[in-house]
C-alpha cells in the first residue's frame, strides 16, 4: 500500500495528542503524515513543553533543552512532508562541546575532535588518554544495541524484553554508568567528566544503567549542536510545520480527567470545560501525573514494573537566568562547573534529598554562538543547579534566594569575575515551578529516574497494557528523557499505530 492510499484509508481516524513538548509535536506530525485527523492540546500559551522562552529587557533565555544531538530525528519530521529542516533552522556545531571547570581551577575541553579531546586528557593522565578509544569502542557496542536496535522499538511485551536479555547481559547493562567509565578511566577529574551524561536525562551516574553510556558514542556519531535562534526558534518552526500540515492546535487547554470504559479511553475533559473524543489518545506529559491525577478508572492496575512506593524520580532543577552588562569571552557555550564532592553531592541530591552547602552547575552561555540572546556587549546566561526534587523537605520560598546568592558568589570568585557588579535582570525557577507549570510529579526535572529497574520494559510502556487506545510519547516512557529520547518515543508510538 503506498503512502497516499494509507493516508486516504486513515482519514477517519482521530487522534488527540495531549501535551505540546517535543514528543507531542513529533507524534502529532507523524500521525498526520499517516493521514490521521490530529488535534494537539497544550496547557500553556505556546508549544514546546519545558522548552519555553523567557525575555527580559533585551535578554533572551531558553528555559528548556539547550543541547541538540541526533539532529536527524528533527530532519525526519520535515522529511515526512517533503521538506528540509535546514531551510528553516540552522544547527550550528559547537567547539568545544563542553568545558569542565574543576574545584582546583583545572579545565578540560571535551571536543568534537577526538585528537583534541585526548590531548586535553593528557593534562590529567596519559594512560587515560590512551584508553579513551577503548571507552568509545565499548560505548559504540552499547549504542549499536541500545539506540540503533531498541530505542524506537516498543517494549510492550515481557517476552520481547527477555529476548534482549542475552545482549544486555553481554554488554553488562547491570553495571552503572560510573562503573562503566571507571573500567577505562582512573583520574578522578576525568571520571567525573565522562560520567555526567546520565545527568542530562535526570539520572545519577552511580545508579543509572550503563545502557546510557551509549550517549558517548551518540555524540561522537552525530555531533553536538546549537539551534540558532535558540530552542525557541526550533519550536517556532515546528509549530509552523504543524500548522502547514493541518494539525489542529488548542492552546491554554489543560487536561483534567480521562475516562476509561471497557478498556478504552472514552473521552477527556479539560479545565476550561472542553471535551475531546478520539480513537487514540497520546499523552506527552508525565506518566505518573496521568495515572495518579487524571485517569478516572474503577480498576487500579500496575502500569510499570515497580509500584509507586518503590519508584525513584529524577532530581529537581533550580535554574537561574540572568544577563550581564559585560561579556565573558573566555566562557564556552556549555560549561560544567563541578564541586569538589562528586559522588557525595549526588548522594545528597538523590538519596538524602537535602540541599547541600556545595553544588555543581551547568552553565549555558548562548551568546558565545548567537549574539541575538543579549543586547550588544552583554551576555545571556542560564545556570542549572541539580537539587533534590520535592520529596525533600525544602522550603523554596526561603531557599530560592539563598541559593541564588550562593551561586552568584561562587561564580564571581571563580570563572565569572566581577559578576556581582555586572549581573542584571536575574530570576529563577525551582522544583515547585516545575510541578506547577509542567505538572511534573514531585517537581522532578525528567520524570522517573533511568535506573535499570526503570528502563526498557520496566519503564512506563508506550502503549498502556490494559487500555487499548492510550499511548505515551514522553520522557517517563521508553526509551527515556532528553530530546533524542522523546523523539524516539514518538517513533515507537507511530509504529504501534501504523
Amino acid at each position: 500500500m503506498n503512502l497516499l492510499n494509507k493516508k486516504l484509508n486513515n482519514i477517519d481516524i482521530r487522534s488527540v495528542v495531549i501535551g505540546g513538548g517535543f514528543g507531542g509535536i513529533a507524534i502529532a506530525l507523524r500521525l498526520k503524515s499517516l493521514g490521521h485527523q490530529v488535534t494537539l492540546i497544550e496547557r500553556l500559551g505556546s508549544l514546546g513543553g519545558r522548552a519555553q522562552v523567557f525575555r527580559k529587557n533585551g535578554f533572551k533565555h531558553d528555559a528548556g533543552p539547550t543541547v541538540i544531538t541526533a539532529p536527524f530525528l528533527f530532519d525526519e519530521l520535515f522529511e515526512l512532508f517533503n521538506e528540509k529542516r535546514e531551510e528553516y533552522i540552522e544547527f550550528r556545531p559547537l567547539e568545544p562541546w563542553y568545558r569542565f571547570h574543576f574545584h582546583d581551577k583545572q579545565t578540560f575541553d571535551y571536543s568534537a575532535s577526538i585528537q583534541k579531546t585526548k590531548k586535553e586528557m593528557t593534562k590529567f593522565s596519559k594512560k587515560d588518554a590512551n584508553n579513551y578509544d577503548k571507552l568509545l569502542e565499548a560505548s559504540k557496542a552499547i549504542f549499536d544495541v541500545g539506540f540503533t536496535k531498541l530505542s524506537d522499538k516498543p517494549f510492550s511485551s515481557f517476552f520481547y524484553m527477555m529476548k534482549q536479555v542475552p545482549a544486555l547481559i553481554k554488554l553488562k547493562s547491570y553495571l552503572t554508568v560510573s562503573q562503566f567509565v571507571n573500567k577505562y578511566i582512573k583520574n578522578p577529574h576525568l571520571r567525573a567528566a565522562f560520567s555526567i551524561h546520565p545527568l542530562l536525562v535526570g539520572g545519577n551516574p552511580f545508579t543509572t544503567t550503563s545502557i546510557y553510556a551509549l550517549i558517548h558514542f551518540l555524540e561522537r556519531n552525530w555531533g553536538v549542536y546549537f539551534s540558532m535562534g535558540g530552542t525557541g526558534k526550533l519550536v517556532e518552526e515546528l509549530t509552523k510545520l504543524l500548522e502547514r500540515t493541518g494539525v489542529e492546535i488548542k492552546y491554554n487547554t489543560d487536561i483534567k480527567n480521562a475516562f476509561e470504559t471497557n478498556g478504552k479511553i472514552e473521552k477527556i475533559e479539560c479545565m476550561n470545560g472542553n471535551t475531546f473524543y478520539a480513537d487514540n489518545y497520546i499523552f506527552n506529559g508525565d506518566p505518573p501525573t496521568f495515572y495518579n491525577e487524571i485517569l478516572k478508572s474503577k480498576r487500579k492496575r500496575r502500569k510499570k514494573f515497580l509500584p509507586e512506593k518503590l519508584t525513584s524520580y529524577s532530581f529537581g532543577m533550580y535554574v537561574l537566568f540572568f544577563g550581564t552588562k559585560k561579556q565573558y569571552l573566555n566562557i564556552a557555550h556549555h560549561s560544567i562547573w563541578l564541586s569538589k564532592r562528586f559522588k557525595g553531592l549526588l548522594t545528597d541530591i538523590f538519596d538524602n534529598k537535602i540541599l547541600s552547602e556545595d553544588f555543581s552547575l551547568y552553565i549555558h552561555r548562548p551568546t558565545a554562538t548567537d549574539e541575538s540572546f543579549a543586547p550588544k556587549g552583554c551576555d545571556s546566561f542560564y545556570v542549572l543547579c541539580p537539587v533534590p526534587n520535592l520529596q525533600g523537605n525544602i522550603n523554596w520560598e526561603i531557599e530560592g534566594d539563598k541559593l541564588k546568592d550562593r551561586i552568584v558568589n561562587a561564580l564571581d570568585s571563580t570563572i565569572l569575575p566581577e559578576l556581582k557588579n555586572n549581573i542584571c535582570d536575574e530570576f529563577y525557577m525551582t522544583p515547585v515551578d516545575f510541578k506547577n507549570d509542567y505538572r511534573s510529579t514531585h517537581g522532578a526535572g525528567f520524570s522517573i529516574a533511568p535506573n535499570f529497574s526503570q528502563s526498557a520494559w520496566f519503564r512506563y510502556h508506550n502503549k498502556d497494557p490494559h487500555i487499548d487506545n492510550l499511548f505515551f510519547a514522553a520522557a517517563g516512557a521508553h526509551p527515556g528523557a532528553g530530546i533524542p529520547g522523546v523523539l524516539s518515543s514518538a517513533k515507537v508510538v507511530e509504529s504501534l499505530l501504523r
